[in-house]
């Protein structure tokens, strides 16, 4: 039976609030689906689609292709480097992500990671559960306050995570190139323009730039090897921005002293990867984003996102390929 319902199509996944706001709407016929979904049973759910959410699912051409009446695809997060851009720009929809919905989230993990690493977590918990109390002198921690710190990215989430470095007194460098260093300055920052001049200065870098191709390997084999010697690298952005490989040689060598990695190259990264053998390794499966608080906010922006271009009023602020609004 026809009916003049839209359909909108959210994952499984998507928080309970989100879901609630769009079913709320007697105008549109939601579909849940799992994000785990293969594309030959995706690409037909699409062909009646006005508005999705995205998880993890994949959205390129072949997808905007099979959504002729597709008006909005929004991003439960703020990556979007599994969605193709241009195909969507060229058929005017806006992709739309979550704002600041999980920015504290991202920026706790990644100050998180620095002081597991710092004070050295891992192996302290090892030593009390394995009877090696009297071995704790072995390699003491450090403290973070006078430590020397690089943001790379001062967007949503490197803002955050610089305000809460500063806190702990420590000093913050700041490279962003799409940033005004005024802007920086006046935040209580000092802002570096030359990315390969300012790794011998830190004692830890924290990676908070979209994944472009401009940043794919921005930290490769050259650039680890420019970081000061005993200095420790964080990143809670996208993998793929560290070549895995030339990490694992930089950290083995002993040049790196350790790493905190809530992304990588593959994900879920196999069990085999060189990586996770090292000691000086915390991982976390791409979870930096995703607290009980951040989901609920991810859900409500991206259902708000979703109705605010079906009601013919986008969020501006949200939408990424801005060139598709009039």
């Amino acid at each position: 039976m026809a009916t003049n319902k839209r359909k909108v199509m959210l994952p499984h996944t998507m928080g309970q609030a989100g879901v609630n706001l769009i079913k709320a709407r007697d105008d549109i016929e939601t579909v849940i689906y799992p994000t785990g979904i293969g594309q030959a049973e995706f690409l037909p759910l699409l062909a009646d689609c006005a508005g999705i959410a995205l998880s993890v699912t994949p959205f390129r051409q072949a997808e905007m292709d099979a959504s002729p009446v597709m008006q909005v695809v929004a991003r439960i997060g703020v990556g979007y480097d599994a969605v193709e851009v241009p195909a969507l720009t060229a058929r005017g929809v806006p992709l739309m992500v979550a704002g600041t919905a999980n920015s504290t989230s991202v920026a706790e993990q990644a100050f998180n990671l620095m002081m597991a690493l710092a004070k050295k977590n891992a192996l302290l918990n090892r030593l009390v559960r394995e009877g090696q109390w009297h071995d704790r002198h072995g390699g003491l921690p450090m403290e973070l306050a006078g430590k020397t710190v690089l943001i790379v990215g001062f967007g949503r989430i490197g803002t955050r995570s610089a305000k809460r470095c500063l806190g702990f007194d420590m000093t913050v460098l700041i490279h962003d190139p799409y940033v005004d260093p005024k802007a920086i300055t006046a935040a209580g920052y000092e802002p570096v323009s030359d990315l390969d001049a300012a790794l011998p200065r830190a004692d830890f870098v924290s990676i908070h730039c979209p994944k472009t191709p401009e940043t794919v390997g921005l930290f490769n084999a050259a650039r680890l090897g420019r970081m000061k010697k005993g200095a420790f690298i964080v990143n809670t952005a996208r993998g793929g921005i560290i070549d895995e490989p030339a990490l694992h040689a930089a950290l083995a060598s002993g040049h790196l002293a350790g790493a905190g990695l809530d992304v990588f190259e593959e994900e879920p990264t196999p069990v085999s990867n060189e990586l996770l053998k090292l000691d000086t390794v915390i991982a976390s499966p791409h979870m930096a984003g995703f607290t009980t608080e951040a989901v609920a906010a991810m859900a409500v922006a991206t259902a708000r996102n979703i109705l605010s271009v079906l009601d013919g009023e986008p969020n501006r602020d949200n939408v990424i390929n801005k060139e598709v609004l009039r």
